[in-house]
């Protein structure tokens, strides 16, 4: 066990899934400016390269929505907390669903848009029908654009357990 003010790490334990002694457990405290401190929880294993991550607060926040339109490339750099228990939306895109397989991280907008991007291109390269092809070509290009800066973008985050945010004064902020 390593430890640290900043960081607590476990290693050596055995993984839920492959039984083998090699997950390690990390969690770290964060404080977050306009959010307050949150706790960043995370187990991988090298046998079986399970990988689980959450974000909690330590102070209870309500069920919470934030909508945040991206009109530039400034508003990429906006700071995104998102907890395994939120939907995040991108209008016209797709949508990253919450459930078991979903992680929690600490990230910015940009960190948003080639999450889904990375997940398009997967995508595109399972679709065999040229019509969806043609589609997803067309979501790809819309993302570029939006991380270029030269197009405007909807993102909505929900969160029933209220760990989650999007760090800004131009998000709008209301109750789920």
């Amino acid at each position: 066990m390593v430890e640290n003010p900043e960081m607590e790490i476990i290693e050596g334990e055995p993984c839920p899934f492959c039984q083998k002694k090699t997950l390690t457990l990390t969690e770290a405290e964060k404080e977050v400016p306009y959010f307050g401190k949150v706790a960043v929880f995370s187990m991988d294993c090298t046998s079986c390269h399970t990988h689980k991550a959450d974000v909690e607060c330590e102070e209870k926040h309500p069920p919470s929505k934030y909508v945040l339109e991206v009109s530039s490339e400034e508003d990429l750099k906006i700071r995104v907390i998102k907890s395994s228990t939120a939907t995040i939306k991108i209008a016209h895109i797709g949508t990253i669903e919450p459930g078991e397989a979903s992680n929690g991280y600490i990230t910015n907008i940009e960190g948003i848009l080639n999450r889904m991007k990375h997940q398009v291109e997967t995508l595109k390269e399972q679709e065999e029908d040229p019509a969806i092809q043609k589609k997803i070509k067309n979501t790809l290009k819309k993302l570029r654009k939006v991380l270029w800066g030269e197009e405007k973008i909807k993102i909505t985050l929900e969160d029933p357990k209220g760990n989650s945010a999007i760090i800004s004064e131009k998000a709008v902020k209301t109750k789920l």
